[in-house]
């Protein structure tokens, strides 16, 4: 089997070498070249054309981010982004993600981090998934794009009405969450979770991106508030959420599910146990089996289940498994996914006022 050729792309000698001879200890895995900033990972990818490239954000010359935006126009590649566990360091890299990096890790210790050994398996890992992904041309030019107004708040509608929608993601989501957000209508009376698989630190940043583009207002969840129509709630990186009783959310620090946390099975399994009202589920693009259990609970108390089509999944894994679970009811690309939850809501909602 041809191993996996990998450009390193850090403006650190010694982050160069070191994550160099990480990726080396897997015999899956050869590194074809390592470049010192953007400009010169642009020739190399041009020259090597790499599997995957690991890419820093802060270099000279060219930094992390104009490469990829070059990258993705000229040669679309899967981008391993190498992050600094900072509030600017995770704006940042949330620009990758939409601009087409695949995913992320965060270095420990900062842009030199004498300790990346800790986490070579992490990105061995990653680097092998972030190679199967489906990578494609970024648009050209960025059009700024007005915020859709937000709704004004409900009157005489009470929550218990108001239906509850989930979406879970994981490798590809913070741009699939933004497509299926932005087009949520502004009409739309229904309660949102949203369950992204995210380390601690990232969250609050794409709560912040998401609520600019979407006519819900998209915040981090916090323990003990209760759900509310018109809101959605990103679920925090490195917590469980899960749901109680009266809709209250309970996060917890209980073990990684499927090796992640916050896990979408947690969230759903929660609701299919303590839920009562209509219910529509959507599962978007990421690696694994998560949330096919969650869902399959789900659909066998009427929810209404929808599973991204392979067509648009960044990696088709997360889908894959719903959709074999053989209860999704409704598979539909990603620019139809908020159509798809509008028709669902409408449906449970119809379902839950006739029974």
């Amino acid at each position: 089997m041809a191993k996996l050729r990998v450009l390193v792309v850090d403006d650190s000698m010694f982050m160069r070498r070191m994550i160099s001879d990480l990726l080396k200890q897997d015999a899956e895995i050869e590194v074809i070249g390592a470049a010192k900033n953007g400009q010169e990972g642009l020739e190399m990818a041009r020259q090597l054309k790499p599997d995957v490239i690991t890419l820093d954000v802060e270099m000279p010359v060219m930094d992390g981010v104009t490469m990829l935006q070059h990258l993705m126009q000229a040669q679309p590649t899967p981008v391993l982004m190498l992050s600094s566990l900072t509030k600017e360091g995770a704006e940042v890299t949330l620009k990758c993600l939409e601009l087409g990096a695949v995913d992320f890790v965060t270095k420990p210790s900062g842009s030199i981090s004498m300790d990346i050994y800790k986490i070579s398996s992490q990105i061995i890992e990653k680097v092998k998934a972030v190679a199967r992904a489906r990578v494609a041309v970024a648009p050209s030019v960025a059009r700024p794009v007005a915020p859709p107004p937000k709704p004004s708040p409900l009157v005489g509608r009470p929550t218990a009405d108001a239906p509850l929608v989930v979406i879970g993601s994981s490798t590809g989501g913070p741009r699939a969450l933004n497509t299926a957000m932005s087009s949520l209508p502004i009409g739309l009376h229904a309660k949102v979770l949203l369950v992204q698989h995210m380390p601690e630190g990232f969250t609050r940043s794409l709560a912040e991106r998401l609520d600019r583009n979407s006519a819900f207002s998209v915040r981090e969840a916090q323990g003990g508030e209760t759900l509310q129509p018109g809101v959605a709630y990103l679920a925090q990186g490195g917590k469980h959420l899960k749901l109680e009783r009266g809709g209250r959310i309970t996060l917890t620090e209980d073990p990684p599910v499927h090796g992640v946390r916050p896990s979408v099975d947690v969230a759903l399994l929660s609701i299919a146990q303590n839920y009562q009202g209509p219910v529509v589920v959507a599962i978007l693009t990421g690696m694994g089996s998560d949330g096919a259990a969650g869902l399959r609970a789900l659909a066998a108390k009427g929810a209404y289940t929808i599973a991204e089509d392979e067509s648009t999944c960044v990696v088709f894994g997360m889908p894959r498994a719903a959709i074999q679970t053989g209860a999704v009811k409704r598979v539909a690309p990603l620019h139809q996914i908020a159509e798809a939850i509008t028709e669902g809501v409408k449906e449970v909602c119809n379902k839950y006022q006739a029974a």
